[in-house]
């Protein structure tokens, strides 16, 4: 059962940290067995919104398929560090161990701190990010994105960004139809941007309010390495094949078929970027013939060029 540990610091920013326990809490309800942690180094905690929150001093186990994650605090051009020198230690050792580590908004600073972002890449809220560069010149900051991941740390932009960055891992973890009935549970739209393969068509296509295709999108993203004809998800959906790709399209911009084999792509560039040949990241995801998913990678990589 992964577990999810926030450290918190004194200042810290509410949504900072209740989007992401959100997200993993809700992933619990689900089944997916997320524990949630507290930890900060006084029990008392005062947050940047007046409200005080109770933590735990003493630090759980930890295994390398745990997390860790800082929320952020009240930060300026001064952007104090509130953390002592113990709290990121533990965070350094965790990452030393296998885990993963992830901030929001200004907790990237105390990754920075830990030597968590030196000859990496990362970003923070979009007033802090010349004043992150500046503090660790070997640190690469990605500006107007809302997250970055680099080798297990995991940082993001402000205050809500920290709902994307969670429903990320989560996708990671579990995959990306996981993340999806988390996001439409907690009713947000999940958009996602960055230079790199950081967008799930499951979320960025459920800003829409049509049943119908909602529930076409529930069978797709739950079998999209299956064969689904469109008078089967017509059927099952009680509407006519040209109803339904009239809605589909309308709601998504892209026809049942487009929209299933943009999962399949993108989940195939997860697996070839773990290691999978084409080949096989092909048959893991529905193809029969790898030349198709060569072909809509092909494409993908052409529209990013030309965007």
């Amino acid at each position: 059962m992964p577990r999810v540990v926030f450290l918190l610091a004194p200042g810290l920013h509410l949504l900072d940290l209740a989007g992401p326990a959100q997200v993993f809490g809700t992933a619990g309800d689900l089944g997916l067995g997320w524990q949630l942690s507290y930890v900060a180094e006084t029990a008392d905690v005062p947050t940047a919104q007046g409200l005080p929150v109770r933590a735990g001093t003493a630090w759980p186990e930890l295994a390398p398929a745990d997390l860790v994650v800082v929320p952020g605090w009240r930060a300026g051009a001064a952007w104090p560090n509130p953390l002592g020198a113990a709290a990121l230690d533990r965070l350094r050792a965790h990452h030393d161990a296998g885990g993963t580590v992830a901030s929001v908004c200004a907790g990237a600073d105390a990754l920075g701190r830990a030597g968590l972002l030196d000859g990496r890449r990362c970003t923070t809220h979009h007033d802090l990010q010349d004043v992150l560069a500046r503090r660790y010149p070997r640190a690469a900051v990605v500006r107007d994105v809302l997250y970055v991941v680099d080798d297990r740390v995991v940082t993001s932009a402000g205050i809500a960004s920290g709902i994307d960055l969670a429903l990320h891992l989560v996708a990671v973890r579990h995959g990306p139809a996981a993340a999806a009935r988390v996001a439409r549970q907690m009713v947000v739209y999940a958009r996602r941007n960055g230079d790199e393969q950081q967008a799930s068509a499951m979320l960025r296509h459920r800003g829409h309010l049509s049943d119908v295709v909602h529930r076409v999108q529930d069978t797709i993203d739950a079998r999209f390495a299956e064969p689904l004809p469109l008078g089967g998800l017509a059927a099952a959906s009680g509407v006519s094949e040209r109803t339904l790709t009239r809605l589909f399209t309308a709601a998504t911009g892209h026809t049942p078929l487009r929209y299933q084999q943009r999962l399949r792509t993108e989940r195939a560039e997860y697996l070839i970027g773990q290691g999978a040949t084409v080949e096989a990241a092909a048959r893991a995801v529905g193809f029969t013939d790898p030349r198709m998913l060569r072909r809509l990678r092909g494409r993908a990589q052409d529209a990013m060029r030309s965007a």
